[in-house]
């Protein structure tokens, strides 16, 4: 840089200092010329002096004009438009629910046998949000929501407690909302009852928003479901993952599903129209989910009044509970859906009577999941034993099919075919080892879905797990792992640790196909996959699965060491040699394709010629 550009950015240095300066006293002087205005303005204009007690008394006459006013007013107007809001509580042996005389509807359900994951109040809703209201057909569209109701308590000689509320809508109309609760249920009696207004159907409202109460939010998040049914037991049901609208004619009853708990409006003569909407809470840690129905509900008439019965589910997931009511409510709790909708069926006539027949007897749940696994065992013992005597045929023939194949060498057709004879000559089917499985994975299939879902395993204790029905944490990494989770499950360890322990076993129990590497490590990599998603399971279901491995592993053992002689069998297959084969139908048909794959394989292909 020379000379001449060193003094020109010393002349703008000094020119932008001089502005800056120049500019700030220029506001300085400004500032202190407007305060010298107001100065002298003030002094030329004095304000008045005021009374204050005048002042109070001008403000106390205005106030008294304004309520003079609304006097005026409330009296043109029904008395149910105006009041306060009173709360009211209905409670029986099961439940405690809170009402708000405004809009005469429950605000908050506390189920009082059960805790939240934190040992707080159970509440499955609890605010304003939630309600049941309806839109009257007076007023341009009154909606009870808005009214305020005068609530009579009666307790009945069988301990039923009914809150009556009324609102007088002037000119001989009235809204009742009769609410009853039985002394021991879950299920309450909601009548809505209007007189001097006639009307053949009502639009309803009900709104619920359902409560963060278990220890996972993400798994509660998942169990979020809507359900709905018509009187023939028709209906669908939806998992709140996204906000939705549904839309549905001749409803009977439409339930709200959280993970373990539920709330159900059934209508007596059904809902004519519904549309069910549901809204994922997915960045809310109080809320899971909301829904919203609005119905149309048909009334009865009978004389001055028109009427409808409505009753009103709220308590667990119990799935004895919802049976008894005989209107398909046990459909909320989920034992198969989807494309493994079949297993429902093993779960409902099967395995949910046994689990109930022992817990008359048993009150220790993880000792009812190893009857359960015990039971199921024995029923299963005969194909089982048959499972592990064919793997032994097939063990004791290994050194022929060994020198057969040194035989025949690398071709895999003319091996197949050879193999089914000498499997055919000795009386062996190499597909009586597949029985045991085919009946064994719908009962696995089955505990997948009814442990889980099972509200008897909540919050129950076994060894160093609190809660059976989710998982039992006993380390927090305090970071998330893709794939795997957050936390340590010592019984998925466990269930993992057995799975690759029994697949080593049967490996060496079974003649492994040379010719497919990949079975070869199939039954290792399956359970290590498994791991990752069984870490955030119910505890009762990876118990349930690590016993079941520990007794296939000892039931096993036992038969191979005891019930089965490798000796005799490969005696008794030399002999069947000798015996004229009888083949089934399945074994000639495998034996025609395999011919026909074999014909074609020689056959070279046709070349098309162009001319």
């Amino acid at each position: 840089m020379d000379r001449n550009q060193v003094i020109g950015f010393a002349l703008l240095a000094l020119l932008l200092i001089g502005y800056l300066t120049y500019n700030q006293h220029e506001q300085t002087a400004f500032i202190e010329q407007k305060k010298a205005d107001s100065i002298s303005f003030a002094k030329l204009h004095p304000r008045p002096v005021v009374d204050s007690s005048k002042a109070i008394a001008g403000a106390t006459a205005a106030s008294d004009v304004q309520d003079s006013l609304t006097q005026a007013r409330r009296k043109l107007q029904p008395s149910s438009y105006y009041g306060q809001a009173q709360t009211l509580t209905l409670e029986n042996k099961k439940l405690a629910i809170r009402f708000s005389s405004k809009g005469a509807f429950p605000v908050a359900a506390n189920i009082k046998d059960y805790k939240t994951s934190n040992q707080n109040p159970l509440y499955l809703f609890n605010g304003p949000f939630n309600q049941l209201s309806a839109i009257l057909p007076f007023d341009n569209g009154k909606s009870t929501a808005d009214l305020y109701f005068t609530p009579v308590s009666t307790d009945e000689p069988n301990g039923d407690k009914t809150i009556d509320f009324s609102a007088d809508l002037g000119e001989g109309k009235k809204v009742e909302m009769v609410y009853t609760l039985p002394a021991d249920d879950y299920m309450m009696r909601c009548n809505i009852v209007l007189t001097g207004i006639q009307s053949t159907g009502l639009p309803l409202t009900w709104q619920t928003l359902g409560l963060h109460t278990e220890k996972d939010m993400t798994n509660e998040r998942m169990g979020a479901q809507v359900y709905y049914r018509n009187k023939a037991g028709e209906g669908d049901y939806f998992t709140i993952r996204e906000d939705k609208t549904v839309h549905n004619d001749a409803t009977y009853w439409v339930g709200f599903r959280k993970q373990y708990f539920s709330t159900a409006l059934i209508a007596d003569d059904g809902f004519s129209k519904m549309d069910l909407r549901y809204f994922a809470k997915t960045d809310d840690t109080v809320a899971v989910a909301q829904t919203q129905a609005m119905f149309q509900l048909p009334l009865k008439q009978a004389g001055n009044t028109n009427s409808a019965s409505l009753k009103w589910f709220i308590g667990p997931n119990d799935y004895h509970t919802l049976q008894n009511y005989k209107i398909g409510l046990e459909d909320m709790v989920p034992l198969g859906f989807g494309v493994m909708a079949f297993v429902k069926y093993i779960n409902k006539f099967a395995l949910v009577p046994i689990f109930y027949f022992l817990a008359g007897f048993v009150k220790n749940y993880a000792l009812i999941i190893v009857l359960m696994t015990l039971f199921i065992r024995i029923i299963l013992s005969f194909f089982t034993y048959k499972s592990y005597l064919s793997s032994a045929k097939m063990r004791v023939m290994k050194p022929e099919l060994d020198a057969l194949r040194l035989k025949i060498g690398d071709d895999q057709q003319k091996f197949s075919m050879e193999q089914m004879k000498l499997y055919r000559s000795a009386g062996v089917n190499p597909l009586g080892g597949c029985l045991p499985m085919l009946f064994q994975l719908p009962i696995l299939l089955s505990m997948y879905y009814m442990f889980p879902s099972f509200i008897e395993f909540r919050q129950q204790h076994f060894l160093w797990c609190n809660d059976l029905s989710t998982y039992d944490s006993i380390f927090n990494f305090g970071f998330s792992i893709p794939a795997y989770g957050d936390h340590i499950s010592l019984f998925t360890l466990m269930m993992t640790g057995s799975s690759l322990f029994l697949a080593v076993y049967n490996r060496n129990m079974t003649p492994q196909d040379p010719n497919n590497p990949m079975m070869k490590y199939m039954p290792y990599i399956f359970p290590i996959i498994l791991m990752g998603v069984f870490n955030k399971m119910a505890a009762a279901l990876t118990f349930y699965y690590t016993f079941s491995n520990l007794l296939s592993i000892a039931q096993q053992f036992i038969i191979q060491k005891y019930f089965i002689n490798e000796k005799a069998i490969h005696a008794q297959l030399q002999e069947n040699k000798n015996k004229p084969p009888t083949q089934s139908k399945w074994a000639q048909r495998l034996e025609e394709m395999q011919k026909l794959q074999a014909e074609r394989a020689k056959t070279p292909p046709r070349v098309n010629k162009k001319n």
